[in-house]
């Protein structure tokens, strides 16, 4: 079992678009591995497949079509457009013949800068002021055991969403697009403080933004997260989360929940 998101990650070329990967024990939420690692594995695969370093990820836009058991797998990356300075690809990750998860992704070259006012970060208490909850089974999934949490109220209590601190407890090397991605679906679901309890909840579909260059973003520094529910209709819900580092707003992600009970 690694402990490491890099590793985790992870793929093996194969050529033609096609590669290689597998799914570690010790990152599972329920029978399958949670949706973050999912998604980074199609974002890095994705990733490989664009020859232009200067082309970085602007967005990812995702299905999660049923469980991803812990053990091999393979994604076929298919480039539907290379323009002059930005590309679109897809890719879908097979298990056993069957399609289990498929992302879209943009990436691009950065292009004309705009001066706006800089949105101000979400209050919260700093990370030094709060503590490390140990989230671990039986009490959370498995894989939240490789990361730090430290909310900014009690757990499962926050009056309008979520709000805390989130930190690899085994160290990046760097903070890259794969690694922002698993971040982004590592906090637990706002709804639970609505309610005041969890309940069984799975990721439907994700899209997420990166908004800093990735050069910027330092992986020893944890990353403030903020989420929120934006609506619930008919056993489904929309949540709207954000990634911070300092003053900057890192990410963005909206993921559409399906209620399971």
């Amino acid at each position: 079992m690694t402990t490491d998101l890099s590793l985790a990650s992870a793929v093996e070329s194969l050529g033609g678009g096609r590669f290689r990967g597998v799914v570690p024990e010790g990152w599972q939420q329920g029978r399958g591995a949670f949706g973050g690692l999912v998604l980074a594995l199609l974002l890095r695969a994705i990733e490989r497949s664009e020859p232009d370093t200067a082309r970085t990820t602007r967005t990812l836009t995702g299905d999660l079509c049923g469980p991803v058991l812990p053990g091999p797998l393979e994604i076929v990356v298919e480039v539907l457009r290379r323009g002059n300075n930005l590309s679109n690809l897809d890719a879908r990750l097979s298990q056993n013949g069957e399609v289990q998860a498929r992302a879209s992704a943009v990436l691009s070259v950065p292009r004309i800068s705009v001066s706006v006012p800089p949105r101000a970060r979400p209050a919260a208490p700093d990370w030094d002021a709060l503590v490390d909850i140990g989230m671990a089974p039986p009490m959370a999934p498995v894989f939240t055991a490789h990361f730090e949490y430290r909310p900014a109220a009690a757990m499962f209590a926050e009056p309008d969403g979520t709000r805390g601190w989130l930190l690899p407890r085994t160290p990046l090397a760097r903070l890259d697009g794969p690694a922002l991605i698993a971040m982004l679906d590592a906090w637990w679901p706002a709804i639970f403080a609505i309610e005041g309890r969890p309940r069984p909840v799975a990721t439907v579909s994700f899209t997420a933004e990166l908004l800093r260059p990735l050069a910027s973003l330092r992986a020893d520094l944890p990353l403030l997260h903020v989420g929120r529910v934006a609506a619930i209709s008919e056993g489904f819900f929309v949540e709207f989360r954000e990634l911070w580092q300092g003053e900057h707003l890192v990410a963005m992600n909206q993921q559409t929940f399906a209620i399971l009970k």
